[in-house]
C-alpha cells in the first residue's frame, strides 16, 4: 500500500470529472492524442530526409560607391590599443 491507493485515484478522478466536466475532459484528451501523432509524424519526416546540401545565400552584386582608403578588410578584427585612466574629481573651493 503506497501513497496513492487505488482508493485516491478513484476520488482524484472524480474530482477531476467534477470540476472540468466530461466533454472538456473529452476534448483534451483527443487534441493531447492530435498533438502526440503530429510530433510523431514530424519526427519520422525528419529522420526519412536524407541530408539536403543547402546552397550558399545570393550576394547582391550592388557595390557601395566610394569606400573610405584606410579601411582594413572586413575578415579583420578591428581593435583600438591605448590604456584606460581613471577619471580625477575637480577639486571643491570652499
Amino acid at each position: 500500500m503506497g501513497i496513492f491507493d487505488w482508493k485516491h485515484w478513484i476520488v482524484l478522478l472524480v474530482v477531476v470529472v467534477l470540476v472540468f466536466g466530461t466533454k472538456k475532459l473529452k476534448n483534451f484528451g483527443s487534441d493531447l492524442g492530435e498533438s502526440i501523432k503530429g510530433f510523431r509524424k514530424a519526427m519520422n519526416e525528419e529522420e526519412s530526409k536524407p541530408a539536403e546540401q543547402t546552397p550558399p545565400p545570393v550576394q547582391p552584386s550592388v557595390q557601395p560607391t566610394q569606400q573610405p582608403h584606410n579601411t582594413a578588410p572586413l575578415s579583420q578584427p578591428h581593435t583600438i590599443e591605448g590604456q584606460a585612466q581613471p577619471v580625477q574629481e575637480p577639486q571643491r573651493k570652499d
